[in-house]
């Protein structure tokens, strides 16, 4: 039925009001080197439209200006746009810790000593003297430290330095003596005790040994977390980074993070993991998932550690390490416990987002997952592999019939450059780092930096995507190159198919119509200049939908 004369006219006078103030509210960023990437190809546009939070469109500026004229306009002052960039792979409170810490990174054994000395000034009486970053693989003779030297730095402190991947930490006899490490001390499993000639031990733990340092220190407390957890969120948007999935969090983080949602105290979109090692993971996993595919908070996966690193020696290998023919690596879990966990998981519907380094915890991981898929179909949940660092070419094949998702991180492979020679040999190399065949097989790459072990700022890692050389620009010629990605390839690893990685690709990833507007303004193009300088581009702008959060210039 046909309404009348007089409410026809009240009603389009209405339609028109309201459309006229969603014209009014539609800004239009202009004077721009627009980027982003479809499911088939990168996409260049000029100026982009956005009203609400949402994207309303992309493309020419005089096309856009006709289509909505009151639109404010913004003048991108010919800066380059790409879509909010994703880290696949960080550790959040990790990272807001160490701000207030000792970061040890890319020092020499010298400078090392000199820097805990240095700051062992700043620790108050009574408190543990943390920090994180050391590396024995760029020192001298490339060997592991023992707690004398940190005992002839004549600290009265408690001394704990994880080394930078995480997987080992290095103590004083204080220390050791404060967490009733001694001789006698048995290492759990999936974890070593490093020792002296005389059975005492060295100061050295290896992945689940450094739990009986850390049951020792202090926990932070849930608000210290919280402003820790803040501080994070402030890089992070400085770095251009508009998410994060945050690699494993136990109950008390989780609830921080809850509780800054709550507060509406979340300026970027957060996809933490719930640690499988959580005493509670069943009952946070038959509560369900957290948030939607739309909120700031969403959580749907589950974080599953299955071996160590391999600077460490802990990732679990086949065969010997080539430098330590005596050595294979670690499993942090028993293989029949593995299944178990993945099969919780999956039970509850939760995606499972596995720790796996080694060619032997890779194989062990997808083997799981083909026994699950024999009773139910796992490619709705697109499982992760984090890492998926060293693995045999055989097994690289076998992520394409599952739809598992390869979350990598590209600084790793320059990092890690000139000692994955010397743990695996060369021919194991050809299935390490190993992202070309990955992306020509058809698998999705999730990039992240695995931060803290790696810096936060996410042009690092499009930089090593590209060029496969540090930032010194070593090798000249990149390390094994024939697996590059293309910028096009990088871009998506740390946007789209970093989104596909979280279930959030209808709302983010691209700047596609009715997705959230989160981009950047970079100060430039990094499609255009050489390479080897993208790591040196800098975040002018960051947008989380449609609001600007971070600014570099005034």
């Amino acid at each position: 039925m046909s309404l009348p004369s007089p409410l026809k006219v009240i009603a389009t006078a209405l339609a028109l009001t309201l459309s006229s103030a969603s014209v009014l509210a539609t800004s239009l960023i202009h004077n721009v080197n627009g980027y982003h990437t479809t499911e088939h190809s990168l996409e260049q546009f000029e100026a982009l439209a956005f009203d609400q939070g949402k994207v309303l469109a992309t493309g020419d500026f005089q096309a856009l200006a006709e289509k909505f004229p009151r639109a404010k306009k913004i003048d991108g002052q010919g800066r380059t746009l790409l879509p909010g960039l994703i880290d696949a792979h960080g550790h959040v409170l990790a990272q807001g810790l160490l701000q207030s810490q000792l970061e040890l990174r890319d020092l020499d054994w010298q400078e090392t000593l000199a820097a805990i000395k240095k700051y062992s000034g700043q620790v108050e009486p009574g408190q543990w003297l943390q920090g994180r970053g050391w590396n024995q693989v760029i020192w001298a003779g490339k060997e592991f430290p023992e707690r004398k030297h940190l005992d002839a730095l004549e600290i009265d402190h408690p001394i704990w330095l994880r080394r930078i991947d995480g997987h080992a930490g290095w103590a004083n006899s204080k220390a050791l003596q404060l967490a009733g490490i001694n001789r006698d001390t048995k290492a759990p499993e999936g974890g070593e005790i490093h020792r002296l000639a005389n059975g005492d031990p060295s100061g050295i733990l290896i992945d689940n040994a450094m739990a009986l340092m850390e049951r020792a220190i202090p926990a932070p407390s849930l608000q210290e977390k919280k402003a820790a957890l803040t501080q994070a969120f402030e890089l992070a948007l400085s770095l251009g980074l508009t998410g994060i999935h945050d690699a494993g969090v136990d109950e008390e983080t989780l609830e921080a993070y809850r509780q800054l949602a709550a507060d509406e105290a979340i300026p970027l979109r957060l996809y933490p993991m719930i640690s499988a090692a959580e005493k509670n993971l069943q009952q946070l996993l038959a509560a369900g998932h957290i948030g939607t595919p739309q909120d700031r908070l969403y959580v749907r996966s589950i974080k599953l550690y299955t071996d160590g690193a391999l600077g460490s020696r802990g990732a679990a290998l086949l065969a010997p390490y080539h430098d330590r023919p005596n050595e294979k690596g670690l499993l942090l879990y028993p293989e029949s416990e593995v299944l178990s966990l993945l099969k919780l998981a999956t039970d509850n519907n939760f995606q499972v987002n596995t720790h796996a380094i080694g060619d032997r915890a890779n194989q062990l991981v997808l083997d799981h997952l083909y026994t699950l898929h024999d009773d139910k179909d796992q490619k709705p949940f697109r499982h992760r592999v984090e890492h998926a660092q060293v693995l045999q070419v055989a097994d690289i094949t076998r992520f394409t019939e599952l739809n598992l998702i390869a979350s990598m991180q590209p600084t790793h492979a320059t990092s890690d450059k000139n000692m994955a020679g010397d743990r695996l040999g060369e021919a194991r190399l050809e299935g390490a780092y190993a992202w070309r065949k990955f992306l020509d097989q058809g698998t999705r790459i999730a990039a992240g930096s695995d931060f803290p072990v790696e810096p936060v700022n996410p042009l690092f890692g499009i930089h090593a995507a590209v060029t496969r050389r540090d930032r010194k620009g070593n090798p000249q010629a990149g390390w094994r190159m024939e697996e590059a990605m293309t910028p096009a390839e990088a871009l998506r690893a740390f946007t789209l198919d970093a989104a596909y990685a979280s279930h959030q690709e209808a709302v983010i990833g691209n700047l596609e119509p009715g997705k959230f507007a989160d981009f950047i303004l970079l100060e430039r193009n990094i499609f255009e200049i050489d390479p080897q300088k993208i790591w040196q581009v800098e975040v002018d702008e960051t947008w989380v939908e449609g609001e600007r959060v971070y600014q570099r210039r005034p």
